[in-house]
């Protein structure tokens, strides 16, 4: 084994190169912050001023269950928010047609379902820009709800969102449906933590559908009201 040796110049040089290295990330930090200032606040519930519930269903895959959770919502008179990606707009134009005829709200997923914290500032731009030219090509709608894919909101990302004119949208409740976990588990996770003017994270699969009519009518016989995202919040 070789053994190196610094001299006291070496030792400081090697500190001089670690301070620099450090003010060059913080000083990177502060001009993030500086140009991407924390000024956009996402939405996770309503104020909780009235007993009224939201589930918005994020998109980029299980179409196949989404015709049988339309009935379900039909049958109880729901009002859900679809947040679908680009790709997927491009991919199923005429099912995205059919959750917009049913009356449902729908918003804008990004197009790739990449990490919106991964991405610049400009390339967030560009994934809610692309996803909205497909949800207008796919069934005629104007987005103004954002939601980004896994939650992500760092600054960049926010504010990507507030320049071209989105409310992001997070959440209170999440089913952890992606999972895929039985039915029940799923059940109980909305049923238990349900507050007045809560939004509940779900997705299509085959597990929220069996789950779907019974956390409607359970929070229904609580009194609670089933609404879209923007009329959970307020937002005109």
């Amino acid at each position: 084994m070789k053994i190196i040796y610094c001299t006291k110049k070496d030792g400081v040089l090697i500190l001089i190169a670690l301070l620099l290295f450090v003010c060059v990330v913080w000083s990177g930090h502060a001009f993030m912050k500086s140009v991407f200032p924390a000024t956009a606040t996402p939405y996770y519930q309503g104020d909780g001023n009235e007993k009224t519930i939201s589930l918005a269903i994020n998109v980029d895959w299980g179409e196949e269950y989404i015709p049988d959770m339309l009935k379900v919502l039909d049958k109880y008179d729901v009002k859900a928010t679809f947040f679908l990606t680009g790709r997927w707009a491009e991919k199923n134009p005429l099912l995205a047609m059919e959750i917009a005829a049913a009356g449902h709200e729908i918003g804008n997923h990004a197009y790739s379902h990449a990490s919106p914290n991964a991405l610049s500032y400009e390339q967030n731009k560009e994934e809610i820009e692309k996803t909205a030219a497909a949800i207008d090509k796919a069934c005629g709608v104007q987005t103004d709800l954002y939601a980004p894919p896994s939650g992500e909101r760092k600054d960049h990302v926010l504010k990507a969102a507030e320049d071209e004119g989105y409310q992001t949208i997070l959440w209170s409740v999440d089913t952890v449906d992606w999972k895929r976990p039985d039915p029940s588990v799923i059940i109980k996770r909305v049923t238990s933590k349900a507050h007045p003017g809560a939004i509940v994270l779900a997705h299509p699969t085959n597990p929220t559908l069996e789950a779907l009519p019974v956390i409607l009518e359970t929070l229904q016989k609580e009194g609670y009201t089933w609404v879209c995202v923007s009329d959970n919040l307020n937002l005109e």
